[in-house]
């Protein structure tokens, strides 16, 4: 279960996947074979980033935001934890959020805002809501599993030069946030490029494009994320620097008491 998030394993085999020839995938791949491969990609067993968050409206003002970020993989659960260290009026603010692998149980997500001096849960009705200003949804963040969509392979498409599969996903369960997505597949290292978001009314949200994608201690990592929504026209510019993988992560740093410090230690 390895993540988007605007957000989740045998290493030997996929790293040979990912180093071999795209010609050694075979022909006849469905929509989710393809998926089930992105969806098992492996992305370490933990990670620590430091992400810098653009905010970009349509009148062209910004706003910066920084946080620390932390992610452990414990097979059947993967758990993040993030907090807030600039700018000053945000400084704090702490997100945790437990992923699992088990098909129907719900992600477990906290969020503590510094000024109401405890976490809150973040219930069903509230995953459809922006988290943080952002143009990524709780449910944007979180791990959905290959399970809960139909998936179609809708054809092949070059990306800057790159070899991509596009992926139609259908949710399978009604009242879904979103009537579809369309991803743009990298063929060589299963990651998407892009996707398009379609809402209820089946018209585009929103668009993904993930770039700057480079290898970090043998495991191939996107470096830079841009929502651009497009019916609100906003933009969020994520950029993930400082990145380390399989490095000692406490568990204590995933705890409802660690988020509620306002910083992880």
């Amino acid at each position: 279960m390895k993540k988007l998030n605007l957000c989740k394993n045998p290493a030997a085999l996929v790293s040979l996947l990912l180093m071999s020839s795209v010609n050694l995938f075979p022909q006849s791949l469905s929509g989710e074979d393809i998926m089930r491969r992105v969806d098992e990609r492996y992305t370490g067993d933990t990670q620590k980033n430091t992400t810098t968050i653009t905010l970009i409206n349509k009148r062209g003002n910004s706003r910066v935001r920084e946080i620390i970020s932390y992610t452990k993989d414990y097979g059947d659960t993967e758990k993040n934890v993030m907090v807030f260290t600039e700018p000053r009026d945000v400084a704090g603010v702490g997100y945790l959020a437990y992923s699992y692998d088990e098909l129907g149980k719900d992600d477990d997500t906290w969020l503590f805002l510094p000024a109401m001096k405890r976490s809150r849960r973040i219930s069903g009705s509230s995953r459809n809501d922006y988290f943080m200003g952002t143009d990524f949804t709780y449910d944007d963040m979180g791990d959905r599993k290959v399970e809960e969509d139909t998936h179609a392979l809708k054809g092949e498409e070059q990306i800057n030069g790159i070899s991509c599969w596009i992926i139609e996903s259908v949710p399978k369960e009604p009242g879904y946030i979103y009537s579809r997505r369309v991803t743009w597949i990298r063929q060589d290292v299963l990651i998407a490029v892009k996707v398009e978001y379609y809402d209820r009314q089946e018209e585009l949200q929103k668009i993904l494009r993930t770039s700057d994608i480079t290898e970090i201690d043998g495991i191939w990592t996107v470096r830079r994320m841009e929502m651009d929504n497009i019916q609100n026209e906003h933009r969020t510019i994520l950029e993930f620097k400082n990145i380390q993988y399989n490095l000692p992560v406490e568990d204590s740093f995933f705890s409802v008491a660690t988020l509620e410090r306002g910083r992880i230690r």
